[in-house]
């Protein structure tokens, strides 16, 4: 999907045409839209590819007609709630245009054109190092949901289910992805922040957004850890609850064995003598059969077995 937004004072105006001062935003083009990009803007295939690559990680690229940069981005697929992923999200800089290309729609495009209503125009630096806030504060947010879930998991612990483990894995892949996004970001504003032609107000806000990243990438390594251990505890309940499961079905099992024996050796075409002529052999053998399982019982309850 193809959209082109004029950039004026005015703020933004949606267009049909390729002309000067445009931003023009793609998601998941197809490989005629991106020979289209390629051929109208003077970009390069490959760079064009690398902002679909769902495995490409954050940087940036400067080029003789472009600056190229990869930001990642946190969404919830839609599929299932509060299944956390990171995409990249390709921008490329150019003397008027702006191109964006992503695989599917992002909340950075909605910054974006914030940022272009309220600033009328592209400034380099502070454009790039406010998405990357922007990023970061999505990534809190995550972070911020994530922490809510663990909670919550970490309360019904005793009632640990493999459903429960399952989603707790996929937290962990999803704080992993949240890492590898961060750090990107990190070293993107190191990069920057070697760059000459920075005002004090950029070097002031790039430091505030490093700031921000290295305290989100510190709430990332922290809920990694924390729940490494949520899932071990996990993985030790689910497996105690097995064993006394198993213990108990043991238990019932002995329990069982008492009659069903006894019933087995009397019910044998053998000769019993006198007690087998008694009118009530019958009701001894059953009497005798709940003594022997209630002696049982006691024993396996002391024990804990049962």
């Amino acid at each position: 999907m193809k959209t082109i937004y004029k950039i004026s004072k005015n703020g933004l105006q949606e267009e049909t045409e390729y002309q000067k001062n445009i931003w023009v935003h793609f998601t998941n083009p197809n490989e005629s839209e991106l020979k289209e990009i390629s051929n109208t803007f003077a970009i390069s295939p490959k760079d064009l590819k690398k902002a679909l690559d769902k495995a490409e990680l954050p940087h940036f690229e400067t080029d003789e007609d472009y600056l190229f940069y990869i930001l990642p981005t946190s969404n919830t697929t839609k599929l299932a709630k509060n299944n956390y992923h990171s995409r990249p999200f390709g921008i490329f800089l150019k003397k008027q245009q702006l191109i964006t290309i992503s695989i599917e729609e992002t909340f950075l495009e909605e910054e974006i054109k914030s940022y272009l209503e309220s600033e009328k125009a592209i400034n380099h630096p502070h454009f790039i190092l406010y998405l990357i806030s922007k990023s970061t504060e999505h990534f809190l947010k995550n972070l911020n949901e994530i922490e809510e879930e663990i909670i919550k998991k970490e309360k019904r612990i005793y009632q640990a289910t493999n459903q429960d483990l399952e989603r707790m894995l996929l937290l962990q892949k999803s704080l992993l992805y949240f890492t590898t996004a961060l750090q990107g970001n990190k070293m993107i504003l190191e990069k920057m922040e070697n760059q000459k032609d920075l005002s004090s107000i950029e070097l002031d806000f790039l430091k505030n957004v490093q700031i921000e990243t290295r305290q989100a990438l510190e709430m990332t390594n922290t809920y990694r850890e924390i729940l490494e251990h949520t899932i071990n505890t996990y993985g030790t309940m689910i497996s105690n609850n097995l064993n006394d499961r198993m213990k108990f079905l043991t238990a019932i099992t002995l329990v069982i064995s008492i009659p069903t024996m006894i019933s087995s050796f009397l019910g044998m075409n053998v000769f019993l003598g006198e007690f087998g002529k008694n009118p009530y052999s019958f009701i001894l053998i059953v009497l005798i059969s709940i003594c022997l399982t209630l002696i049982l019982i006691y024993i396996l309850h002391k024990k804990h077995l049962l």
